[in-house]
């Protein structure tokens, strides 16, 4: 089993059209994924960070929702100069990118 020193899980998840929460998929996230994806590569970090596609995280009104574990840092994520941010600031530098961070509150969904 390889251990991984951060997992970066992106809502993929989809819902009806019309729905009033939204999805983050009909928002992007599957090509924000991809974006973490291709810049861990590009760094050399694929190995040692992994993203994931991940189900619901409860936050699709606010997405893409994206979350960093160990860290337990949630952000909205948009573009790839979100992406480029958080892998250089939080990934690379360790420190949290303030301005993108999304605290999620619970819902009943």
């Amino acid at each position: 089993m390889h251990a991984y020193e951060k997992h970066v899980f992106v809502c993929v998840h989809r819902r009806p059209p019309g729905h009033p929460k939204g999805c983050c998929a009909e928002k992007g996230s599957e090509e924000i994924r991809d974006l973490f994806k291709a810049e861990l590569r590009k760094r050399g970090l694929l190995g040692r960070m992994r993203p994931n596609a991940a189900g619901c995280l409860d936050a699709c009104a606010e997405g893409p929702a994206v979350v960093v574990y160990p860290d337990g840092v949630w952000y909205r994520v948009q573009t790839a100069e979100h992406v480029r941010e958080i892998v250089e600031g939080h990934l690379v530098g360790g420190e949290p990118v303030e301005r993108l961070r999304l605290r999620p509150s619970p819902s009943s969904d």
